[in-house]
């Protein structure tokens, strides 16, 4: 058997709704709030540790270029001192 929908919603029902989903929304506004305290410190340490984790990758890429360009600099050298002889 099917329902049929309601055409008309009386004041109190409206109300009613009204309040329960601004009750709901209160619920969802603590959750959050409780959460947030909780990650807020994680995701320092997190960050920070992957900050640490990217200065060093960054040092590590620039010692390669400096080592890089040492050698080609070598190599180039060598090159132009076999040419002389």
């Amino acid at each position: 058997m099917a329902v049929m929908a309601r055409e008309a919603w009386t004041d109190e029902r409206l109300d009613d709704l009204n309040k329960k989903v601004d009750d709901g929304f209160a619920q969802v506004d603590k959750r959050f709030d409780r959460l947030e305290g909780r990650f807020d410190a994680r995701m320092d340490k997190e960050f920070g540790e992957l900050n640490q984790r990217l200065d060093r990758m960054q040092l590590a890429l620039i010692a390669a270029l400096v080592t890089f360009c040492v050698t080609l600099i070598g190599s180039c050298a060598t090159l132009v001192g076999v040419a002389l002889l």
